[in-house]
């Protein structure tokens, strides 16, 4: 019954992804997620049948790591001052939001321990959840990074490679879901998040905060 506590820390975490995009377009001189009305914390602007639903879902069935995404912010890069240069930034600003908010869930998880809120039952659920936001924002972030079109990682790739290597590049693009799909049902999709997930819980313990 976990998955109670970690259903809404995840959409939390991926609207908090998708709200990063929308604000750092605008910043760049793109204002399309506003006019859009993508530019709030309401869930229910940002839900996404595969991402939000059928991908989590997968993950609690077969026992991948429990990840997904909202829809997509509308981005126009072209109404920005450099579209490959700010469409980098625009696509990094998600990960970057989420291991933001994994460095944020671990400090709040130690004052709760500082404040002896661990000893009290009333406020277990809330420190499992805030633990389990350590981790799935690093995941998320990670996940995310995945050099595969339509994630973060791709959309990053495709604006920093040379024109030659884009064209090459592009003409992947249309498998990228399946890539993704493929990755999380086999479980092989681990294997690019738990490296750097570790490293980073090893780099918390290291500045002395706890989880």
């Amino acid at each position: 019954m976990q998955w109670i506590l970690q259903l809404p820390a995840l959409f939390f975490s991926i609207i908090i992804h998708e709200f990063a995009h929308g604000y750092t377009a605008y910043k760049r001189g793109d204002d399309t997620a506003y006019l859009s009305g993508r530019l709030t914390l309401n869930p229910i602007s940002h839900i996404d049948m595969i991402g939000t639903i059928i991908l989590p879902a997968i993950s609690l069935i077969t026992g991948a790591p429990l990840i997904g995404w909202a829809k997509p912010v509308p981005v126009n890069p072209y109404r920005m001052n450099d579209p490959y240069r700010d469409m980098v930034w625009v696509a990094s600003s998600g990960p970057i939001s989420n291991i933001l908010l994994s460095l944020l869930s671990v400090s709040v998880l130690n004052l709760m321990f500082v404040l002896g809120l661990h000893k009290i039952m009333f406020f277990l659920p809330l420190i499992y959840m805030f633990q389990y936001m350590v981790y799935i924002n690093l995941m998320l972030g990670f996940f995310n990074l995945l050099p595969v079109y339509p994630l973060d990682g791709g959309q990053i790739v495709l604006n920093i490679l040379p024109y030659k290597y884009r064209e090459i590049y592009e003409k992947i693009l249309p498998y990228g879901m399946y890539i993704v799909i493929f990755l999380v049902v086999s479980g092989l999709i681990k294997f690019w998040i738990i490296f750097p997930t570790n490293l980073m819980i090893k780099f918390y313990n290291s500045i002395g905060l706890v989880i």
